[in-house]
């Protein structure tokens, strides 16, 4: 089904081999690959493995832009320097938090005509649907800030990064990565009827995820078996490429894609792209795709991945797996079980969702509806809900039939909107378990809350299997056990819904245009420089083998104060240790006073720190204790999986966060997130820790250390009256990303360079 290649082959003929045919010039090397050409395209550093990259279009949504915006305008943004899409799938509902969320709308939008945007109203597209549908072309480059903007299947390489980044490319700066390695994605066979997209992306998230094996490189797609896949089914696996780890993907184009952008008004976007002969792939996996199995994705992470019928042929043995492995996430005082599902030898499920950038697609519906068609998903406790990803694709369903097939059987038909995909919509009841053809299942990302006592259950699967269960009244079903007429409804976009509602200024700025304000809206807190020394006290420990963004920061409802950095902080880490605020708080106490009224002010505002000073004026004679910053700082083994939102470091800043300690970090765009906020992002060995949660460490010299490229810090644990010497790394950083540091924030640094 999926077969991984660690060594590096090379492209002929339409082939991969492992050594050059003798003929000349046909080793273009990695040169030949799409990602390469389209890398240097964009790259402005004149470095081909240093890059520097300028985005074509950058895109966000209602989570995100607020503080996007914010930072620019703290930073003298006075115009957009390139098409800046603002949509509103995330906080749509406004069911939250009083006026704040269509506040933060009418700030989208009056931001969209002062600054030379546009602005998709909510209800109207997801922002990826929106993305693909509006702005992709081959060959471009889109920035986004939401993890999944992945348009590799419409010939774009797009990245997910946090805010910070599309800040700087706001500002005229550059988006700085060392040349990625790319893996060859080689697809062969067709897909069997019943096998959707899901199945496909789920069976190559299962193979790759554990061992990191595309970790922060591109993925490129190619081979006979693209052929075989429409455009919408291609997406379908892209979009889940987030869920790898990879840093982006590209496929290659062919008349389909053409057809496909044609269909939607933008023939001109479209451009041939395929591997040159010669060209070489870092690694490969071969994606065997007659042999791909209905999958889904058991709890809490997409690549806890089985075949259906692997799952049913050994239903008690894996659930018992599953919910043992949940117990490292959720812990003991939550009694979680899968195996009370287990009804006369069947899985049943309470929830199905076919939802978002993922599942909401026109195709994905369709076959649901094909399968759903004359049926219907009974009167127990069993409720579907689908949701489109865009206008055009309900306004398409409902004149095609399919909308009045879904709803016939007891589905509900929803707006587009993004909800179900972090918890925002359709929280299923407690101890519940959903199938979703969404994008992530991560524990509580459904909208349930631990802190209460509450836990649900989210399994991935395609849209086609949901249909199928659904038709059987909640009983696991995978698609290829339905007689299906499965009917290829042909695709109609309808252009004027956009025409009609979204605000596009065409990149002309209107200066005279007033930001309309709500009163959750709030600037960044002023942050000081990295001082000469620094002094950290450890607020959260945590052993989990990978901390997701959602557990760093939830999402749900407290998405609703992403524009108030102080506010929304007040929600970290709260599912996973809900004693971190108030931790944090106590030392940021101590670092106010500091910066106020120095040491001794310090000292009055936490008197734990007298024994501190002790032990340092001891240990480092001749310290100057003016020096030394007062913060906070967590360890977690593998922190940021997931989301690209900010927010998991920022939040960690404004409550006094000045570094994260870390044996890997499980993301580049969280470590990202952490410099752009001025973070340290410590590494250490695995193995023993040399602190323990509550203690201090102290690291000397740190600014001197970050200034002059020093590999390795010493850092001293303190407890007690003992002092423990370790070892902390930070990894490769750019001049950029060292003066981001030193400065306290990529805020701190524009201020600094505008001077």
């Amino acid at each position: 089904m999926v077969k991984l290649y660690q060594q590096g082959m090379y492209y002929i003929g339409g082939n991969l081999v492992q050594t050059l045919p003798a003929a000349e010039g046909i080793n273009k090397g990695a040169a030949g690959t799409m990602a390469y050409r389209i890398l240097q395209k964009h790259n402005t550093s004149g470095d081909a493995k240093a890059l520097q990259i300028r985005f074509d279009k950058l895109i966000s949504h209602d989570i995100t832009y607020v503080g996007i915006i914010q930072t620019c305008r703290a930073s003298g943004l006075t115009k957009f320097p390139m098409p800046y899409v603002l949509t509103n799938c995330h906080n749509s509902l406004c069911a939250v938090g009083g006026t704040i969320n269509e506040d933060d709308h009418m700030f989208g939008l009056t931001c969209a005509k002062k600054y030379g945007g546009a602005y998709v109203p909510p209800h109207q597209a997801v922002i990826h649907q929106y993305a693909r549908e509006m702005m992709a072309g081959c060959g471009q480059m889109i920035l986004g800030s939401d993890s999944h903007t992945r348009y590799g299947a419409l010939g774009t390489m797009a990245v997910g990064e946090g805010g910070p980044e599309l800040v700087k490319q706001l500002l005229g700066r550059t988006y700085d990565i060392k040349l990625p390695q790319v893996v060859g994605v080689y697809l062969t066979g067709k897909p069997e009827a019943g096998v959707g997209p899901q199945d496909v992306a789920l069976a190559i998230i299962g193979a790759v995820f554990k061992e990191g094996f595309v970790k922060n490189k591109v993925m490129e797609f190619f081979g006979p078996g693209v052929a075989n896949l429409s455009v919408d089914f291609r997406i379908g696996v892209d979009v889940m490429t987030t869920e790898t780890t990879c840093l982006s993907s590209i496929w290659e184009t062919d008349t389909q894609v053409k057809d496909w952008l044609t269909l939607h008004g933008r023939e001109d976007a479209y451009a041939e792209l395929k591997p040159e002969d010669g060209a070489y792939y870092d690694s490969v996996i071969v994606v065997e795709l007659d042999k791909v199995k209905p999958m889904i994705a058991l709890p809490f992470h997409p690549s806890n991945t089985y075949t259906i019928e692997e799952l049913q042929a050994n239903l008690m043995d894996i659930l018992a797996e599953t919910e043992e492995k949940a117990r490292v996430s959720l812990g003991d005082e939550i009694t979680y079980s899968l195996r009370d599902k287990v009804k006369d030898g069947r899985l049943y499920v309470e929830q199905g969702i076919i939802a978002g950038c993922a599942g909401g697609g026109y195709e994905n519906i369709c076959a649901a509806a094909d399968i759903l068609k004359g049926t219907n998903i009974g009167a127990e406790a069993f409720t579907l809900s689908v949701y489109p990803a865009s206008t055009p694709i309900m306004m398409e369903l409902m004149k095609n039939g399919a909308a009045m097939s879904l709803m016939a059987s007891g589905a509900v038909l929803k707006t587009a909107f993004c909800g179900p995909c972090f918890g925002a919509g359709d929280t299923p009841a407690n101890g519940a378990l959903s199938i979703r053809h969404s994008t992530r299942n991560f524990p509580n990302r459904e909208g349930s809350k631990v802190q209460n006592g509450q836990v649900a259950s989210v399994a991935l699967m395609d849209a086609r299997s949901i249909a199928a269960t659904a038709a059987n009244k909640g009983y696991l079903t995978p698609a290829t056990e339905v007689d299906a007429d499965f009917g290829k409804k042909k695709y109609y976009f309808d252009h004027t819904i956009y025409e009609g509602r979204v605000f596009d200024s065409k990149g002309v700025a209107d200066e005279s245009t007033e930001i309309q304000f709500g009163p959750n809206i709030k600037d960044w807190p002023a942050m000081c420089a990295l001082t000469d020394n620094l002094l950290l006290k450890v607020v959260s420990e945590i052993h989990d083998p990978v901390t997701t963004t959602d557990e760093l920061i939830p999402s749900g409802e407290t998405s609703s104060f992403r524009s108030n950095p102080l506010g929304l902080a007040e929600f970290a880490l709260s599912r996973k240790d809900p004693a971190y605020v108030g931790r944090a708080k106590a030392v940021q106490k101590a670092e106010v006073a500091r910066e106020t009224g120095g040491q001794m002010a310090a000292v009055q505002a936490c008197g734990e720190l007298t024994a501190v000073y002790e032990i340092i004026q001891k240990n480092f004679p001749g310290t100057d204790l003016s020096g030394i910053g007062i913060g906070s700082t967590i360890f977690a083994v593998k922190p940021g999986d997931g989301s690209a939102r900010e927010q998991a470091a920022s939040c960690q800043k404004v409550l006094g966060g000045w570094a994260n300690v870390a044996n890997e970090y499980a993301t580049k765009r969280y470590r990202s997130n952490l410099i752009n906020w001025g973070m340290l992002p410590f590494v250490i060995e695995e193995g023993d820790l040399p602190f323990k949660l509550e203690d201090y460490l102290y690291i000397p010299g740190i600014r001197k250390a970050v200034e002059e490229k020093t590999p390795e810090i010493a850092a001293y644990a303190l407890t007690g009256d003992a002092v423990k010497k370790f070892t902390v790394k930070l990894g490769e950083l750019t001049d950029d990303e060292r003066q981001i540091i030193l400065d306290g924030c990529l805020i701190n640094y524009y201020r600094n360079s505008a001077n």
